[in-house]
C-alpha cells in the first residue's frame, strides 16, 4: 500500500503549495455540483414529463434550454472574468444557480420549470471560464491534471448525484430532490469567495495601479477576437469539441430514459447504470489529463474519441443489464475529452483576451452541442431511438477526423 501512495502524493505535489490546493479543491468541488445538477434533470425527466404531461420532444427542450443559456453566458462570463477576477465569478455562478434550483423545484407550470432551466442555465454558465481561467493561471506547467482532477469531481458528482436521485425519487419526488440542493450550492459559494485569490486585488497590490488601466475595452475585445481566434489548431480543436459536445448531449439527456423505456430497466437500476458512465468519465479524466501533459495531446485525443466513436455506434447492438453497465462505463471514457480539449485550447489564446476569447469559443461550442438533446428526443418521438445513437457515433466519428488534424507535437 506505500508505493500507491508515495505515486498518488508524487502526482499531487505539484499541483499544491502557495494555496494552490485550495484553489483546486474549491475549483473542482464547485464543478462536482454545477455539472452533477445539470445532469439531473436528465435521471428525473421519466417524473417531470407526467408530472407536466410532455412527449419526449418536450422534455429534450427543457434539457436544451439549460444548455443554450449555458452556452449564451460564456463569452459574457469570459468578459466578466478578465474584468472583476475569477473568484467573484465562481462565487456568483454558484449563488445563482442556487436560486434558479429554488425556481426549479417549485415550478407549478412548464413554463415556469422553462424559466428555472434557463435561469439555471445562466448561473451555471458563468463558471467554465472562469474555472478555466483559475486553473490555468494556477497551473501553468501542470494544467492538464488540474483540468483532468476538477473534471474528473464533476463526473463523479455526476454519478453520485444522479444515482441518489434515482434511487430516492419513488419516495421523495424529484421537486424534494432538486430543492434539497440549494444549501450545497450556497455552502460552495461561500467557500470559493473565503478561500479563491482576487486576481484583481493581486495586480493592484504588485504594481500600486489601477487593475482596470490594463483591462482593454469591450470593443477593442472584440476587434481581438479574430486574431485570438484566428489560430488553426483552436479552430480545428474547435470544431472536434462541437461536434463532441452534440453527442455528449445528445446522449446524457435520454439514456436513462431509453433505459427506462426502451429497455425495460426499472429506474432505481437504470440511474444506477446511468452513474456508471461517470464513473467511467472520473477515471479516465485523471488519468488522461495526465498523459496529455506526458504524451501530447493529439493522440489523446484521437485514441479517446476513437473509442467513443465505436461505443456509440455499439448502443443499438447492445442486450442485457451486465452488458449495459459494461457499455455505459465505457461510454464513460468519452468525458476525458474534455479537459485535454480545454487546456490545449486556453493555452494558445492570448493572454490580453484569454477570457474573452475563451468565453466566446464556449458559447459558439456549447450552442451547438446543446441541440443534441433536441435531436434525440425528435428522433425518439419519430420511433427511431437507435437510429439517434447511430447517428451521435457518426457525429463523434467526425471529431476524430478534427482531432487526427492537430500537429503531430500538440
Amino acid at each position: 500500500m506505500a508505493r500507491p501512495r508515495r505515486r498518488l502524493s508524487d502526482a499531487l505535489d505539484p499541483l499544491r503549495g502557495d494555496g494552490r490546493g485550495w484553489v483546486l479543491l474549491t475549483v473542482a468541488l464547485g464543478w462536482a455540483f454545477t455539472l452533477g445538477l445539470r445532469f439531473l434533470v436528465p435521471t428525473l425527466l421519466p417524473q417531470v414529463k407526467a408530472t407536466f404531461g410532455l412527449d419526449n420532444a418536450a422534455a429534450g427542450l427543457a434539457v436544451t434550454v439549460i444548455w443554450a443559456c449555458y452556452a449564451l453566458m460564456q463569452f459574457p462570463a469570459g468578459v466578466l472574468t478578465d474584468r472583476i477576477g475569477e473568484r467573484t465569478v465562481l462565487a456568483a455562478s454558484l449563488a445563482g444557480s442556487a436560486t434558479s434550483l429554488a425556481l426549479l423545484a417549485a415550478a407549478p407550470l412548464f413554463v415556469v420549470f422553462l424559466l428555472g432551466a434557463a435561469a439555471f442555465g445562466v448561473g451555471s454558465g458563468l463558471y467554465g471560464p472562469a474555472r478555466g481561467l483559475s486553473l490555468s493561471k494556477a497551473f501553468p506547467r501542470n494544467d492538464g491534471a488540474a483540468f483532468g482532477i476538477t473534471l474528473a469531481a464533476g463526473s463523479l458528482g455526476s454519478a453520485v448525484i444522479p444515482l441518489v436521485a434515482g434511487t430516492a425519487v419513488g419516495v421523495l419526488g424529484w421537486r424534494l430532490l432538486v430543492g434539497s440542493t440549494v444549501p450545497a450550492f450556497l455552502a460552495v459559494a461561500a467557500l470559493a469567495w473565503v478561500t479563491l485569490p482576487d486576481p484583481i486585488d493581486s495586480a493592484t497590490r504588485s504594481d500600486g495601479g489601477s487593475p482596470t488601466d490594463a483591462t482593454p475595452s469591450l470593443r477593442a475585445v472584440i476587434r481581438s477576437l479574430p486574431r485570438a481566434l484566428g489560430n488553426r489548431n483552436v479552430l480545428l480543436a474547435s470544431v472536434a469539441f462541437t461536434f463532441y459536445l452534440f453527442a455528449f448531449q445528445g446522449l446524457t439527456a435520454f439514456l436513462p430514459t431509453y433505459l427506462v423505456t426502451h429497455e425495460g430497466i426499472g429506474q432505481s437500476l437504470a440511474g444506477f447504470i446511468f452513474a456508471l458512465l461517470f464513473v467511467g468519465g472520473t477515471i479516465s479524466q485523471v488519468a488522461v489529463g495526465t498523459a496529455s501533459d506526458r504524451y501530447g495531446a493529439r493522440p489523446v485525443l484521437v485514441v479517446v474519441a476513437a473509442v467513443a466513436a465505436v461505443t456509440l455506434l455499439a448502443v443499438p447492438a447492445v442486450d442485457g443489464r451486465l452488458a449495459w453497465g459494461v457499455l455505459v462505463f465505457l461510454l464513460g471514457t468519452r468525458l476525458a475529452l474534455a479537459p485535454v480539449t480545454n487546456s490545449y485550447i486556453v493555452a494558445r489564446l492570448p493572454a490580453d483576451v484569454q477570457g474573452a476569447a475563451w468565453g466566446f469559443l464556449r458559447t459558439c461550442l456549447f450552442l451547438v452541442g446543446s441541440t443534441g438533446s433536441l435531436f434525440v428526443g425528435a428522433m425518439a418521438d419519430a420511433g427511431r431511438f437507435d437510429a439517434a445513437f447511430l447517428a451521435l457515433g457518426g457525429v463523434t466519428a467526425v471529431a476524430v477526423g478534427c482531432y487526427a488534424g492537430l500537429p503531430p507535437s500538440s
